[in-house]
């Protein structure tokens, strides 16, 4: 049994149409589209251009620095003294030649010595006609030294006695001065000799030809165990 198509139910006719109708709907389709894409980039980019100029003003009123204006400088103020001169007076004209040539030997400069006074030390005589004189006389000295003698431990512990010969000299004003041991004995009696002496009072000046001078003396000091 054969099916029966309707003429009206046949769409191969109208599948020309269908297919403009679906072409123009994709070209519209596109074009929407394309214009909304246009669209959205215009405004961003007024968007863009608009924020870069404000940041320039923000920026440029942040720098912005006020001009300073250069403060005058102070120069020193020269003091040049001229000397005037008549002009009948002659000025002798000076001559300063500083050429040098490479072989010229130049002698090396050297400075005056300066001589030192030489301070000549007065002659110690060891006799004159007036001889040097310990205050009181030498009654005075023996007790002097006497007294102020002190026997060091070492000596005595170690049984150590005798003299100690002491020299020394008598200054123009009776000082005493240059003291020194000729000859000792050891266990710190040379030490206290010399301090005695030198701890003494001044003496009376030995004058020679009515001039105090120096004298040189001699004393012996005595250590004896008791």
């Amino acid at each position: 049994m054969e099916e029966k198509k309707s003429p009206k139910a046949n769409l191969e006719n109208k599948k020309l149409m269908f297919t403009q109708i679906g072409l123009i709907i994709s070209l519209a389709l596109a074009w929407m589209v394309f214009e909304i894409k246009s669209y959205d980039k215009r405004e961003i980019d007024e968007s863009l251009l608009n924020r870069e100029v404000v940041l320039d003003e923000e920026m440029t009123e942040i720098t912005k620095q006020e001009e300073q204006k250069p403060q005058p400088v102070e120069l020193p103020k020269q003091t040049t003294q001229l000397e005037i001169v008549q002009d009948d007076v002659e000025v002798e004209d000076i001559e300063i030649n500083a050429d040098v040539q490479q072989t010229e030997v130049i002698e090396e400069y050297v400075a005056p010595e300066i001589e030192e006074e030489e301070v000549v030390e007065q002659e110690i005589f060891q006799i004159v006609e007036e001889m040097p004189e310990y205050p009181g006389g030498e009654k005075k000295l023996l007790e002097y030294v006497g007294k102020s003698v002190k026997y060091p431990q070492i000596a005595r512990e170690s049984g150590i006695q005798g003299r100690v010969f002491v020299n020394f000299v008598i200054e123009p004003d009776g000082s005493v001065s240059n003291v020194k041991v000729l000859r000792g004995i050891g266990g710190g009696c040379d030490e206290e000799a010399m301090r005695v002496i030198k701890s003494m009072a001044k003496w009376k000046p030995g004058k020679q030809r009515g001039k105090a001078v120096r004298v040189s003396y001699t004393l012996p000091v005595n250590f004896k165990l008791q």
